[in-house]
């Protein structure tokens, strides 16, 4: 089944809103617990702590010690540091030291 861009974008808006609603860690945590498999979690939350990581100019096998993450996913987590939408940026430049850690 092929989705169009209309309900491609409809879609997106609908999660993202979803998204928005979730006001706390726990409420975060039931909500994508719901939403997504064990192994797609732990794959996004493994790419956002490969960009951070990337962020604080950590070397690749250094990151892949630490993280687990094969080298072609730091690598693809790194062109979207430099190439992509600075979605990245934008989170880690609203979280806190300590969210940081």
């Amino acid at each position: 089944m092929n989705i169009n861009e209309k309900e491609k974008t409809e879609d997106f808006e609908f999660l993202y809103n979803a998204v928005l609603k979730l006001k706390t860690s726990e409420e975060c945590d039931r909500f994508f617990k719901d939403l997504c498999t064990m192994q797609e979690l732990i794959s996004i939350a493994q790419r956002l702590r490969v960009a951070k990581l990337l962020s604080e100019k950590k070397i690749y096998t250094s990151i892949v010690s630490e993280t687990g993450a094969s080298t072609a996913t730091i690598s693809r987590v790194n062109r979207t540091l430099n190439y992509g939408n600075s979605g990245y940026d934008l989170v880690f430049d609203r979280m806190s030291p300590e969210e940081l850690k």
